[in-house]
């Protein structure tokens, strides 16, 4: 025997030792190993299964050697699975083409689900003869290899003797690494491949608020990691997160079902196995909590402790996955087989009878007290189907894996024994002899073991796995009220991304009865058209769904941030996609049709008042008014008018060019013409001085000249314009993000300004000569009027300057216009009203008599 196993199984002691047996002051056994099942062979395998729930941990107070433990829970279940592994080894030695004229022998121990009776049964199964052969510590067994469940506490103690270890249930991620754990193998996927088919399934039905539920161990740990890891950045956050505890505490349970009832979570992931979430349940369903969708792990999802029909109201629509499913032909009859009366002295079958039949096999005299109050059994009764904790191998899952972890072990001694010298499996390597086989040779041989078991084809990858598939089993409601576990779907980790998982969601029940998708979500999904704005302080899942601003939209359903619409494009009012912006120009609308009326009618009163000159154009007040003059201001002022049309309608090109020059030129062709109209009245008014011959210079001619220079140079200024840098329709979309505003850019600024000042200028001019010439003697003094007339053109023309630059959009033509017009409406108004009410009205007053007789009277 090895130190370590010597230090731990043996301790100096003065006890008294069994009869035939002979004390030894060095070393003796501190407790009872005996195996639950033996069998002699050439070669023996260890085999360690979790046949109860729990150890009951007696008093401890280290002032005596502590009481035997006692296992609480027994569960027919898992051992099922020990006898399968009986079962295999028995048909191996029945095979003629597996280990002929070989026998494999067989030790198997209790775990109990804890990991102290794991680490006691593979140091028991490491030990020599039993207590019932020897009380010394007389060596190590011959152990090849041990098929077990508690990977790293096991997988560590047989590590240093280089014995291989073949798990039918673990599935810790941790196990994979070949440094630290050079000797385990398993034929049950890893957690890295369910906890992708955990976070596969959470995205598939959306639910993005979930609990977890994991067990106090390597197995809760690293699963839990792994969990993480998969659905970083998927958008799905853990609500909790909670560990049970190894050792049952009420109280651990009382706070973590007080989590369960006060979270938002519906959906709560369990990452244990069934005997540390049965207390779990059995207080869940006496506190009558409902509505949680329990999503389950390979551990627990196809075990018969729940199958009952009181389970189904509040664990019904269970969803998981499970190891994919096998057949064992000719297991049922051997499990059939095994009964009290064949197996007398083993308490494992007592108890099994005790758990199927409620019943007690011991002598009253021997009952323990609990058992006491069961009524007494024979042994004789016979196994039915509704034991199917034990007796059902229709779906056999964990036991098939044992049946191909025993498989494994005697392919890989077979290949072992049959290798013939240099073609062996390794380079350097030699093949065993039988009689002195070493179990790292068998690991070696495991490494590159292929077989096929019940038509599947088994291998171990370099990590030491060899499966990767899962079935998705629901929990649904059988005939007769009890739990029955469908198969719904399948997770295959081998195929391409995105393909791994197969959902039949039709078939599916889920939690309350229900055929709708159960939803658990920290917040309600946002509709396209808002974005997601994270609350302070909480998970990415808790979120309020903000509206897009103006200009931007998200078209799916809970969308980080919303997308800015292009240039020339806006949010429609659902902010779900972008819609050209309205094109905002002048048009004819209300407005653009009442400035069109507008100019039209001025344009006509115009053309009117013209007609009304030519029609008395011999009469005195139109001859003493310089008749050509107001014919040219009559003309000049019509096209003003006329003038402001072109600003109505879409900017092009030509019109943008147009409008602008032509409004300058008419314009500055009338006040030219008022100019040499004022420079008439003046030089008239003054030429009855003596001395005085300014009116020879302001005939005629000279008045064409005046009005003609002062145009052309408007029109060199407007030239120079459209060469230089013409006005261009331009698109704004600065000033009001939502529509484009549909502009004459004026090209160049300076040339503009420079338009606007020189017709200022003018009328400037004509005002000042006109003010100096009002008070001049006259009985109908023009002065008069055409100081009143620039007066009211000056001001508009002042007043539009600021309104043309704060004015938005559209307005800013319509400001233009009416400029446009109010300033042709005071010209007209004050130039030719007074004329007109003399010619139509007062036609007395229309005589030369009359104009002139004012004029002698003062």
């Amino acid at each position: 025997m090895t130190p370590l196993v010597m230090w731990l199984l043996c301790y100096p002691l003065s006890v008294a030792t069994p009869v035939n047996s002979s004390p030894d002051p060095a070393c003796s056994l501190l407790g009872n190993f005996e195996p639950n099942f033996y069998a002699d062979g050439d070669f023996i395998i260890g085999g360690i299964f979790p046949m109860h729930y729990r150890v009951e941990q007696l008093d401890r107070n280290f002032t005596y050697k502590p009481a035997a433990p006692q296992f609480q829970g027994f569960n027919p279940r898992t051992f099922r699975w020990a006898q399968t592994m009986r079962y295999a080894v028995e048909e191996i030695n029945q095979s003629q083409n597996l280990l002929p004229n070989f026998t494999l022998g067989y030790k198997i121990h209790d775990s109990c689900s804890t990991y102290v009776q794991a680490q006691r049964a593979a140091l028991a199964v490491l030990n020599g003869p039993g207590l019932a052969q020897s009380a010394m510590c007389s060596g190590t067994a011959p152990v090849l290899a041990v098929i077990g469940s508690s990977g790293t506490i096991v997988s560590r103690t047989l590590q240093p003797f280089r014995i291989p270890m073949i798990s039918y249930f673990t599935t810790c991620s941790c196990l994979k690494n070949r440094k630290e754990f050079p000797t385990f193998f398993r034929v049950i996927p890893n957690d890295d491949y369910q906890v992708k088919a955990i976070a596969s399934l959470l995205l598939q039905f959306g639910w993005t608020w979930v609990g977890v539920l994991i067990q106090d161990d390597d197995y809760g740990r690293f699963a839990f990691q792994g969990l993480l890891k998969e659905i970083k950045n998927t958008g799905v956050c853990l609500a909790y997160q909670k560990i049970i505890s190894k050792v049952y505490s009420r109280e651990g349970i009382l706070e973590i079902l007080d989590v369960i009832k006060h979270s938002t979570a519906r959906v709560v992931i369990t990452i244990a196995v069934e005997g540390e979430v049965y207390p779990l349940f059995k207080e869940y369903m006496d506190q009558n909590i409902t509505g949680i969708q329990w999503i389950a792990t390979e551990a627990w999802v196809t075990s018969p402790l729940f199958t009952g029909s009181e389970f189904y109201p509040f664990l019904g629509g269970t969803i998981g996955f499970a190891v994919r499913q096998g057949k064992i032909p000719g297991l049922r009859d051997y499990l059939m087989n095994v009964n009290p009366l064949k197996y007398p002295s083993n308490p494992l079958v007592h108890e099994l009878w005790g758990a199927l039949y409620g019943c007690s096999l011991y002598p009253s005299s021997n009952r323990t007290q609990a058992s006491s109050q069961l009524p007494p059994c024979s042994g004789l009764e016979p196994l039915q189907e509704q034991h199917s904790a034990y007796l059902n191998t229709s779906r056999l899952r964990i036991s098939y894996n044992v049946y191909k972890a025993v498989y494994a072990f005697a392919h890989s001694l077979h290949n072992l024994i049959s290798c013939k010298p240099g073609k062996g499996p390794f380079h350097n390597s030699s093949c065993a002899d039988a009689t002195n086989i070493q179990p790292w040779q068998v690991q070696q041989y495991l490494q590159d073991v292929v077989f096929t078991v019940s038509g599947e084809d088994i291998d171990f990858d370099a990590n030491g796995d060899s499966t990767r598939s899962y079935d998705l089993i629901n929990w649904q409601r059988g005939a007769a009220g009890n739990i029955e576990f469908v198969n719904v779907g399948l997770y295959d980790g081998a195929k391409d991304i995105g393909k791994e998982l197969f959902i039949q969601e039709e078939l599916i029940m889920w939690t309350g009865h229900q055929t709708e998708v159960f939803v658990s979500v920290c917040s309600e999904s946002c509709a396209p058209g808002s974005r997601k704005a994270v609350r302070r302080g909480e998970p990415l899942c808790c979120f309020d769904c903000v509206p897009c601003d103006d200009g931007k939209i998200s078209k799916e359903r809970d969308s980080i941030d919303c997308t800015s619409c292009p240039e020339d494009y806006w949010s429609n009012a659902a902010r779900t996609e972008c819609i050209p912006k309205a094109i905002e120009y002048l048009s004819h609308d209300a407005m653009g049709l009442t400035l069109t009326v507008v100019a039209v009618v001025g344009a006509c009163l115009t053309i009117a008042v013209l007609a009304v000159f030519l029609y008395h154009r011999n009469t005195p007040i139109v001859k003493v008014n310089n008749s050509e003059l107001s014919f040219f201001i009559l003309l000049s002022l019509t096209l003003c008018f006329l003038c402001a049309l072109v600003f109505i309608g879409e900017p092009t090109s030509w019109s943008c060019m147009l409008r602008h020059t032509a409004f300058s030129i008419t314009f500055s062709l009338c006040i030219s013409c008022i100019l040499g109209k004022t420079l008439v009245v003046l030089a008239a008014f003054t030429a009855t001085r003596p001395g005085n011959n300014l009116m020879k210079w302001l005939g005629p001619k000279q008045q064409r000249f005046i009005i003609s220079a002062c145009t052309f140079i408007q029109v060199i200024i407007c030239a120079v314009w459209l060469i230089t840098a013409p006005p261009f329709p331009n698109k704004n979309t600065q000033y009001h993000w939502s529509r484009i505003i549909l502009e004459c850019s004026v090209g160049s600024e300076q040339a503009f300004w420079c338009v606007l000042g020189y017709i200022g200028l003018l009328a400037a001019l004509c005002f000042i000569l006109a003010f100096l010439a009002r008070k001049l003697p006259g009985n109908f003094n023009e002065a008069k009027y055409i100081t009143f007339s620039m007066l009211i053109f000056c001001a508009v023309w002042l007043a539009f300057v600021p309104a043309y630059i704060s004015s938005p959009g559209k307005f800013t033509v319509a400001v233009e216009i009416f400029a446009i017009l109010a300033s042709s409406f005071g010209l007209l108004l004050c130039l030719f009203a007074p004329k007109c009410y003399i010619i139509l009205l007062k036609p007395q007053k229309n005589t030369k008599q009359h104009l002139m007789g004012r004029v002698v009277t003062k």
